[in-house]
């Protein structure tokens, strides 16, 4: 095994002091939902939002002095080159990152913040990763990788010891894989620590890559994806051959269970996780029978979501929920018409948010006008109450 229980216990001596150590908390609401007693372990805390932190200050940290002299280099879209560059500035070391030029500016700006230099190149991934490969080798960089480094692994496995702390008696943990080295990291823990503890992970149904790897198939992977921190098509030799010894089971959810459980860990536990962030609990929502009244740990392991994405899970999940009520009417064009329909529905109890009302172009006819109405209600009853006191008044209601 390339990394041991030793090699974790060192990194978190390591960075101790330089990496947050995370609160883990129960919430009803999370508990409720899932049918489990679910540990969440807050890494969205960490200074850049992410856990990532953990493996990049572990491997920064055991730099040779010729390697600080010369610097670092890394490749990343994401949470990783905010950890490289935050780290490399804390020890004083220069820090290049290379990001594919679609990377959204708000994570160019701030991996600039934390004081490294960024190198825009390449349409995907994969030429954004060759290009550092490629400069490291130019200019005698120490390429810095995601997960494929035992050193990384190793300190990203500093979050199962701290799980284990807070919880000793766990029945399961649920880890997301993206390149493996997170999962790796904390099966080794587990299975040295607690090997009575049944370690799973969890990937997202467009990317399996490693559901595909542990199989023997090739890997095939794409679409769009909430969840783009796991978003992976290569991942780790080192957390393959990691998870292969260690009989590891990667569990897969769809798209609509992450979209659920982020909105739970918002109005539930008051707590914000990026898609990859919640891929823990949406495998508790997917699989409840499974994981019914154990005792099951889980990271938050991010928390950096676009506010406007975030805004539009609540509402979809509102919709799902039954609490955010659609609807058109197709309405006579005379007045007074909008105030019996506000009339009605406030006497339901609903709250009106957004109206759209169209008279030239939508409607059927030139004495109708189409009314679109977004009604916040406290569930599907009150939803059901709602249209039946319009159509009360003989108005034709279509929900939508």
């Amino acid at each position: 095994m390339p990394v041991s229980l030793a090699d974790v216990r060192a990194a978190a001596a390591r960075i101790q002091g330089r990496v947050l150590r995370t609160p883990s908390i129960q919430n009803p609401a999370v508990d409720a939902a899932c049918g489990a007693q679910v540990l969440l372990k807050l890494d969205n805390l960490q200074a850049i939002g992410a856990f990532k932190e953990r493996g990049a200050a572990n491997r920064l940290a055991l730099l040779t002095e010729r390697e600080r002299t010369a610097g670092v280099i890394a490749m990343s879209a994401g949470n990783h080159a905010q950890a490289v560059a935050r780290h490399s500035t804390l020890l004083g070391v220069a820090a290049t990152i290379v990001m594919p030029k679609f990377t959204p500016a708000t994570k160019v700006v701030r991996t600039e913040r934390f004081g490294a230099r960024v190198v825009l190149h390449g349409e995907t991934l994969a030429e954004a990763a060759a290009h550092a490969h490629q400069l490291a080798r130019e200019q005698g960089l120490t390429f810095i990788h995601p997960y494929d480094d035992p050193a990384v692994i190793a300190g990203q496995g500093t979050m199962a010891l701290e799980m284990f702390e807070d919880a000793p008696e766990l029945d399961a943990m649920i880890l997301p894989v993206g390149g493996g080295g997170m999962v790796a990291g904390c099966a080794i823990v587990a299975a040295e620590l607690r090997p009575g503890v049944k370690v799973f992970g969890v990937e997202v149904e467009g990317y399996q890559a490693m559901r595909q790897r542990l199989a023997g198939r090739p890997v095939s992977v794409g679409g769009p994806t909430i969840a783009e921190g796991i978003a992976v098509r290569d991942v780790g030799e080192m957390p393959v051959d990691i998870l292969q010894r260690l009989g590891i089971e990667v569990l897969m959810v769809p798209e609509r269970a992450v979209e659920q459980a982020i909105a739970l860990l918002v109005e539930g536990a008051k707590t914000v996780a990026e898609g990859a962030g919640a891929a823990g609990v949406a495998a508790l929502l997917t699989y409840p029978d499974r994981f019914a009244g154990q005792r099951v740990a889980t990271p938050v392991c991010g928390g950096n979501i676009d506010p406007r994405m975030l805004s539009n899970v609540l509402l979809r999940n509102l919709l799902r929920d039954g609490r955010l009520l659609r609807l058109h009417l197709d309405i006579p064009d005379r007045p007074g018409v909008l105030a019996d329909i506000a009339t009605r529905v406030a006497a339901a109890g609903g709250n009106v948010i957004e109206v759209s009302h169209q008279r030239l172009f939508a409607a059927p006819s030139v004495q109708t006008a189409e009314l679109e109405l977004m009604i916040e209600v406290r569930d599907r009853a009150q939803a059901d109450a709602i249209v039946a006191a319009l159509e009360a008044g003989e108005y034709v209601v279509r929900r939508g």
